[in-house]
């Protein structure tokens, strides 16, 4: 019998091929994501697009024009000699804080700049999506593997800068006396919040940080082994019934609950009550995305400040978990939860459907007691892309677990987010645990 003759790959061949189909796969991803952006910002009007209302708001248009700058310079210009820029100038205005990669513009002065205008960030953003498109369908194998992992990393980015957007531009409607709606979210309400228990853990060595599978932030390992004490979590986060409690009993006046840069902040900026409320003929209402709404006291209390957080754990006789605690726990439990897809706009009640930990992931980043400081073994990635996250490990705390305005494809049980403690205009709030 004759046999047909066998060819045999080499090994290099099929690691060359297998980086083809990986930066192949993230090119459906990458114009996935990218179409998802401009989704978000379908809502806004020009006006809405060009405005910051404080340093820490960005407009909705240079957030357009960041998350494509990052794709032009990080991929584009890196691995295509002969790139050209769409415009000399975007470097400059479009940069963030990658001192490596070239002189920026001022962050508090991003609202100034009227022009480019949003139709020329429009085509700024066809521009460089025609030329990522390019650069995927006809890359050589071999420079595929490097730029594959630099490219899931534009799209994580563009994905943390979707959830901007969104409290960016809550931020900017907010203080317009209109109050206007952003969008009316589509999410279903699940009715009043159970109430609230305790899940107990015990004390152990644990592995905390990412295993390997799968994207994760360089500060989200090395994967090591800490201690952890027994401890207790409180089955959902704290509500505003719970929160309005503290209030009332004068949390805000009582110097004894407070840190003492937590104190400062309350007398230096008025704080009375949570970022967003107002009160109208004595009711407590709060502007959403979705515009002014009573205060629902079974949804999850948002927009808390790590001082706020901290005072009302102290003051219902609890803490705040560290992050090692956070994550052995969620690892308990399905990564389920409101997210920006479910355009629900706004945290809601925990479904109590039963006993367990629920809401780990999505409605509310949840403060945790931790600085936000390196592992054990960990060294910032050389370059500009080292400068993502290493060098803001100084002066803030961990945050974990998303919000209702970040993607599902997003988050996962070792994502570290943080922000300094006296941030309150991110989807922010609170859970307790016990010794």
């Amino acid at each position: 019998m004759l046999m047909e003759p066998q060819t045999h790959r080499s090994n290099g061949t099929d690691v060359m091929d297998a980086a083809r189909e990986r930066l192949q796969r993230l090119g459906k991803q990458y114009r996935q994501v990218r179409r998802f952006t401009e989704h978000l910002a379908a809502p806004l009007a020009i006006e809405d697009c060009v405005v910051q209302t404080m340093e820490d708001v960005s407009p909705t248009k240079w957030h357009l024009a960041h998350t494509s700058w990052f794709f032009e310079v990080f991929v584009l210009q890196r691995f295509l000699p002969d790139y050209e820029l769409f415009h000399p100038d975007f470097p400059y205005l479009f940069n963030s804080y990658y001192v490596q990669a070239g002189e920026r513009h001022c962050r508090d002065r991003r609202g100034y700049i009227t022009r480019p205008t949003v139709s020329d960030v429009s085509d700024y953003r066809r521009y460089v999506d025609e030329h990522v498109s390019a650069f995927v369908e006809k890359v050589d194998a071999e420079t595929a593997s490097e730029a594959a992992g630099v490219l899931e990393i534009g799209i994580h980015h563009e994905q943390q800068h979707q959830e901007l957007i969104l409290t960016d531009i809550k931020h900017v409607l907010s203080v317009n006396p209109l109050r206007p709606v952003y969008k009316k979210g589509t999410g279903v309400d699940v009715g009043a919040a159970g109430p609230l228990e305790w899940t107990s853990f015990d004390e152990g060595i644990y592995e905390i940080g990412h295993d390997g599978e799968g994207f994760a932030y360089d500060n989200e390992s090395p994967r090591h082994k800490h201690y952890l004490q027994d401890f207790h979590l409180a089955n959902r986060p704290v509500i505003n019934g719970e929160y309005l409690v503290f209030m009332e009993d004068g949390g805000y006046e009582r110097a004894e609950l407070w840190l003492s840069m937590g104190w400062a902040a309350v007398q230096e900026q008025e704080w009375t009550e949570p970022f967003y409320w107002e009160r109208r003929d004595g009711t407590w209402w709060t502007y959403t995305l979705g515009g002014m709404k009573p205060v629902d006291p079974d949804e999850p209390v948002v927009h808390l400040s790590y001082f706020e957080a901290d005072a009302y754990a102290r003051w219902a006789g609890a803490r705040l978990p560290t992050e090692q605690e956070w994550e052995v726990a969620a690892r308990t439990v399905p990564m389920e939860g409101r997210f920006v897809e479910g355009d629900f706009l706004h945290p809601r009640a925990a479904p109590s459907d039963g006993p367990g930990i629920e809401q780990m992931f999505g409605d509310v980043w949840e403060w945790t007691r931790s600085q936000y400081s390196a592992y054990p073994g960990y060294s910032p990635p050389g370059g500009a892309l080292g400068e993502y996250n290493g060098k803001f490990m100084c002066n803030q705390f961990v945050l974990r677990g998303g919000s209702m305005a970040t993607s599902r494809t997003h988050i996962r049980p070792t994502y570290r987010n943080f922000f300094p403690p006296e941030a309150t205009w991110q989807f922010t709030g609170v859970r307790l645990a016990r010794d």
